[in-house]
């Protein structure tokens, strides 16, 4: 059985930061601590904890052969024990399926909402992270040429072409993402077909040059990715409303 929780840079709360004290216990510790508590009747099988060097924020744990195997990502290294905690009541709440306490959970996001934290995991996946993408040029659209017409229409050819790209296999769910880490718009591969109008892949595209035109803001305990000032540009693409019932037909 395995259970993985992740945190993206980009799905966190921007709250004040966790108080940076000495650990009185190693992370082993705390995760027995937690196992006792979550299950007080059952003795704790063989545990370890690991920090590696992961391309991100995230954390892993496993149970196998009766032992608990915990990975965590190395930009957690010297974290507050507190931050541990919480992890630890996620990671084996998550394991045992057991609901995530909601105190916990904020405690551990507050501190990844930290400024340096944020900065930490972002050039941790410069540096570690590769992005697969397939060429711009696709079957039937090319992403480049798209992007260069987009560019002349809506921001008067002043923004830097980022990393463009298909995505290596079809995505339904996510048509396009920015990731900031690598400067990459990736638009999934569903829409290079012929039955896709360019409509919907200019659209799709426009959305996420907008992400580069507009970052993530953050207000104190809310993270704003679509502000109103987005929105509005979006609506000015042409055609916005035929375009986004295109995208509910795809």
């Amino acid at each position: 059985m395995v259970h993985s929780w992740r945190v993206q840079p980009e799905t966190l709360f921007d709250l004040a930061a966790e108080a940076v004290l000495p650990n009185p216990e190693t992370p082993q510790a705390i995760f027995l601590r937690v196992f006792r508590e979550l299950r007080p009747r059952t003795s704790a099988p063989p545990l370890e904890v690991r920090f590696c060097r992961f391309a991100n924020a995230n954390s892993f744990i496993q149970l196998k052969h009766e032992r608990i195997d915990v990975r965590l990502s190395d930009i957690l290294t010297g974290a507050p024990a507190a931050v541990l905690e919480a992890l630890a009541f996620i990671l084996l709440s998550k394991l045992f399926r057991r609901p995530v306490p909601k105190d916990q959970l904020h405690r551990y996001r507050r501190h990844l909402a930290r400024k340096d934290v944020r900065t930490a995991i972002q050039h941790v996946r410069q540096a570690r992270g590769r992005k697969e993408i397939a060429p711009p040029e696709g079957e039937t659209h090319n992403l480049n040429e798209i992007f260069d017409s987009l560019n002349q229409r809506y921001f008067h050819g002043l923004m830097a072409r980022p990393e463009l790209g298909w995505s290596r296999r079809v995505a339904r769910r996510t048509l396009g993402h920015y990731d900031p880490s690598h400067h990459a718009i990736v638009i999934s591969r569903l829409l290079d077909s012929e039955a896709v109008p360019r409509m919907a892949v200019e659209f799709v595209l426009y959305h996420e040059m907008l992400h580069i035109r507009f970052p993530t803001e953050h207000r104190g305990a809310r993270r704003c990715v679509h502000t109103p000032a987005f929105k509005a540009e979006e609506k000015r693409f042409d055609g916005y409303t035929a375009a986004k019932e295109l995208l509910r037909r795809i």
